[in-house]
């Protein structure tokens, strides 16, 4: 008698099933680990890039988070990047440099960077960028005055530069200077007609005064001794004729930058990528050799589909928006893209 009531109480108690556990929400470009993950890929370009200036973050576009497993996370991020003025060799930190303004003819840069989130901690799995200069006619609509880019192979560009270099080591006490790229370059015809550049220098084994004697001989220092810097330089050639050059040396820093794919040993100190155009592109095409996912076509093959799912994603939640919804709904605002940090371009 004692079993069969034991038996009804027992069937009378709930049946509790497994629920399985609900997926977590998707990110939003705005949230604290789409900006953290964000800050960790700026840092990964800029640290990978070997031209021209150090971008910083002006729009999270997109992220999607793939779960791989307990704490183990792929992210695809799409970020709008804009040009800063701290020159890529620059030990200046990023937090520190100042984005170019719109009416400086702002360079945009767009990128694709895939992470892997393991543990908390975030690495770099691959990451794919171009860069581009606001067109002439978006500033010139708001700053009709304003001096465009002009392309860095520009006669008188090469020309302004050359004369400023010459001009700072006939006068330096102290190393004789080498050209390793022209950075930057704007011509302005009124009022006055003149040249404004901007280039990376590089310290050599010289004096300026031995280099009198056999300039061929200058070489840049060696990585242990290296001393890079960074000139500004503007020539007037009407009304009247002047010259004014800056340059800064920013001293010995460890780890010494890797400018093997900076410096190219011509007269113009012209990267052939740089020839013919207005600025630098970040054209950078990385894969991290050390990560767990290093495979090239993998990475590129998963890139595509991400991006091929976003948009899919996209299109279903435009069908889901033409539901009826009541009379005073306010739609909560889309995840993404985030907010623009400095302006559009």
């Amino acid at each position: 008698m004692k079993a069969l009531v034991a038996l009804i109480l027992l069937v009378q108690l709930p049946i509790h099933k497994a629920v399985p556990a609900a997926p977590p929400a998707p990110l939003g470009c705005d949230d604290p680990e789409s900006e953290a993950a964000a800050e960790v890929a700026v840092n990964y370009i800029n640290g990978h890039s070997h031209h021209g200036y150090k971008f910083a973050l002006n729009r999270i576009e997109d992220i999607r988070v793939v779960p791989q497993g307990p704490n183990n996370d792929i992210i695809f991020l799409e970020l709008d990047l804009l040009e800063t003025k701290c020159p890529i060799l620059s030990p200046t930190p990023l937090a520190n440099c100042t984005v170019r303004s719109f009416a400086e003819h702002a360079v945009e840069g767009d990128c694709d960077v895939k992470l892997q989130k393991v543990d908390g901690t975030l690495s770099v799995l691959a990451s794919k960028c171009h860069s581009h200069a606001d067109s002439s006619e978006d500033i010139l609509k708001v700053c009709p005055d304003c001096p465009l880019l002009a392309r860095l192979n520009n006669t008188e560009v090469l020309e302004t530069v050359s004369a400023a270099l010459n001009d700072y080591n006939s006068k330096t006490t102290d190393s004789y200077l080498r050209l390793l790229e022209i950075g930057r370059a704007k011509i302005q015809y009124h009022p006055a007609h003149a040249v404004v550049t901007e280039f990376a220098v590089g310290a050599t084994n010289c004096s300026a005064e031995e280099a009198k004697a056999n300039v061929g001989a200058c070489q840049l220092l060696p990585e242990d001794q290296s001393n890079f810097g960074f000139c500004t330089a503007v020539m007037v050639k009407r009304p009247s004729q002047d010259l004014q050059v800056n340059c800064q040396l920013y001293g010995h820093q460890v780890p010494a930058p890797d400018i093997s794919l900076l410096f190219w040993d011509t007269s113009a100190g012209l990267a052939p990528s740089a020839v013919g155009v207005t600025n630098h592109n970040l054209a950078l095409v990385h894969n991290n050799p050390v990560a767990s996912e290093s495979s090239s076509s993998e990475i590129l093959r998963s890139m595509l589909s991400a991006k091929s799912l976003t948009k899919r994603a996209v299109a279903e939640a435009a069908q889901h928006d033409k539901v009826p919804r009541p009379v005073g709904f306010v739609p909560p605002p889309p995840p993404c893209p985030g907010k623009i940090r400095h302006f559009d371009i």
